[in-house]
């Protein structure tokens, strides 16, 4: 039995234990064997997409589209993630969400949706994003390698930030292994351990670093950076306003102990992660 509370690493032992130990039933495990190759090929098309495009500035891409045209055609590639993302976060989104999927498993499979739509968006945005061909900077000898392992350090971050948060949902693994399981998806607890000690949103932050270590500065990569990076600070607040009224009090004494963005100093934040022994503790 998989509860909020249960450690990531536990919670994710028993969810692959459950793929391989399936309740009985031929249609719905071939359903979530599916839904599980889709989730996680998707997924990792669009991550590689993002680390390649990113890594030499959005100068490479797919995107053929004519200027001035392209201008109008990148526009919306770009606007298209978070409009869409933070719709599907809505309730009306989420019901939109669940009717993609035929009953009786529609709400157990939403995370594994989510994160195809999700990530079918991400590779839409950097695979045929159409270059402007300008280069602006390029990093070269010590200062390439230096760049490239902020770059990879920012990927770092980010990957610890997804486990930290639950990794099964980021990856959208929750909903099929749920299915295969013939269960209830249990949602990880509220984060408030490894980085979320430091910061209420490492996620968000971690994603806007990759946005600024790349080594090639390209009007596109500026444009893709200043406008992601302004999601990345605005959008958390509505996934906070979910999270006060799921969480409630309890929520509301880590906003008030956590910073949102920015790191304290060291003392404070040696406070902050004696204090979330608390959160854990609390109903």
């Amino acid at each position: 039995m998989i509860s909020p509370g249960d450690r990531h690493f536990e919670r994710l032992v028993r969810l692959v234990r459950g793929v391989f130990e399936p309740a009985p039933g031929t249609g719905r495990i071939i359903l979530a064997i599916c839904f599980g190759f889709l989730t996680h090929t998707i997924f990792a098309a669009a991550v590689l997409a993002m680390v390649v495009a990113m890594f030499f500035g959005m100068s490479k891409s797919l995107g053929a589209v004519p200027w001035p045209t392209a201008a109008f055609a990148n526009a919306t590639l770009l606007l298209q993630f978070p409009v869409t993302h933070s719709f599907l976060l809505s309730n009306s989104g989420k019901k939109w969400l669940s009717g993609l999927v035929p009953s009786p498993h529609r709400a157990t499979l939403s995370t594994s949706t989510y994160a195809i739509i999700a990530s079918l968006q991400l590779l839409a945005l950097f695979a045929l994003w159409t270059p402007t061909g300008v280069i602006w900077w390029q990093a070269n000898g010590w200062t390439f390698h230096l760049i490239t392992a902020l770059y990879a350090a920012s990927w770092g971050l980010l990957i610890k930030a997804s486990w930290d948060a639950g990794g099964e949902v980021q990856s959208g693994a929750l909903g099929w292994m749920s299915l295969m399981r013939n269960a209830k998806p249990v949602f990880p607890d509220m984060p408030t351990t490894g980085l979320f000690r430091v910061i209420r949103q490492p996620i968000y932050v971690a994603f806007a670093l990759t946005l600024w270590t790349v080594p090639v500065w390209t009007p596109d990569q500026l444009t893709l950076a200043v406008a992601l990076t302004s999601y990345c600070l605005a959008a958390p607040m509505l996934k906070e306003r979910r999270f006060e009224k799921r969480f409630g009090q309890r929520f509301r004494d880590y906003r008030d102990d956590v910073p949102y963005a920015i790191p304290r100093r060291a003392s404070s934040v040696h406070h902050s992660a004696g204090e979330s022994g608390r959160f854990i503790a609390r109903d």
